[in-house]
């Protein structure tokens, strides 16, 4: 251990070591500020369809004719729309949003409201998986450095080397331990339940675009594009955070086959301790093998997956790859039987 900037030897247990791995990363986790982006998202989905119903109204109330407008740039067209129709009221801007009569704007800013506490709702619990998923890569990062005396010594951690079959025992409690604190299948089925909802809101976006008549006019579709949007960008770093979480773990392996280097060499070094070395080689390639052996089959890039999940996903990017190939290249082509373990 360090301490001051000494080496202390000292004998600890795997609950010790994991603490010590905890607090480090709860003390990096206190650093960062609250989920503004889940609000901002929540209430970009609120005033969507009051925006959408200002921009209508305004192109009705236009009385330009066609000749003026052919003079008009399609990105200026909108701004001095709503220019022309507000002409920098507030009162204008309400009415136009939320309509004329009470009854109206009542049931239109109370479609609002609940827009903004569902969305908003969404959104929190999408930023708690986040959450998660950012203390699990903490996790995984401060694990990797427990067999790095730099890395160790830097994030102000243990260190051990893996040379005996007790510190091996000890490396692997404390992993079991890491991966499995902290709130597991509430997040896993939150992640799956927004990646659902993103397939089936761009398979009815998709099937929309996909018809002869395309237009963007219907409300719930320029919605469940929005929905699609906010999804996608907490899945985008849902994702890069599960594979940076896995590939932290599977560099594991790599100290391990380093570890197996060491003891080689200290048995050409030492010939008397070559029985208890001989053993923890041993033990060390068992444990390789036990650590491939762990990882769940169902993954989407990192993130666990059930099986429904994961068969309707290989499902819809095969039959998409297939379409876009089936265009481009002018072929059919066949998709096999997908083997599901």
């Amino acid at each position: 251990m360090w301490e001051r900037g000494s080496t202390l030897r000292a004998e600890l247990s795997p609950v010790d070591i994991s603490w010590c791995v905890v607090a480090r990363a709860e003390r990096a986790m206190a650093a960062e500020g609250c989920a503004w982006a889940g609000l901002a998202l929540a209430a970009l989905v609120a005033l969507l369809a009051p925006a959408a119903r200002l921009v209508q109204v305004a192109i009705e109330q236009d009385n330009r004719s066609e000749e003026e407008l052919q003079t008009v740039s399609l990105i200026s067209y909108i701004p001095s729309v709503l220019v022309n129709y507000t002409q920098g009221s507030v009162y204008c801007i309400f009415h136009g949003a939320f309509g004329d009569n009470k009854w109206e704007v009542t049931s239109n800013m109370l479609s609002s409201i609940l827009r903004f506490a569902l969305s908003g709702l969404v959104f929190f619990l999408l930023a708690v998986a986040e959450r998660a998923y950012k203390q699990r890569f903490l996790y995984a990062k401060l694990f990797s450095h427990l067999t790095s005396a730099r890395r160790a010594r830097k994030s102000e951690l243990p260190h051990f080397r893996l040379n005996t079959v007790r510190n091996i025992k000890t490396w692997l409690s404390t992993r079991s331990y890491l991966r499995r604190r902290g709130p597991q299948r509430s997040v896993d089925v939150i992640v799956s339940a927004a990646f659902m909802l993103t397939l089936i809101l761009l398979a009815c976006v998709s099937a929309q675009l996909l018809r002869d008549s395309v237009t963007l006019e219907r409300g719930w579709l320029l919605e469940a594009m929005v929905w699609s949007c906010c999804l996608g960008i907490y899945l985008l770093r849902l994702l890069t955070l599960g594979s940076n979480v896995n590939r932290k773990y599977r560099g594991c392996l790599s100290a391990i086959l380093t570890e197996q280097i060491n003891l080689h060499l200290a048995i050409e070094q030492r010939p008397e301790s070559k029985e208890q070395l001989t053993v923890a080689n041993n033990v060390l390639k068992l444990a390789a093998d036990l650590l491939k052996e762990l990882d769940s089959p169902f993954k989407i890039s990192g993130i666990c997956a059930n099986h429904y999940l994961y068969t309707i996903t290989k499902v819809v990017i095969l039959s998409a790859l297939s379409g876009v190939l089936s265009e481009m290249l002018g072929f059919k082509l066949k998709l096999h039987k997908i083997k599901i373990k």
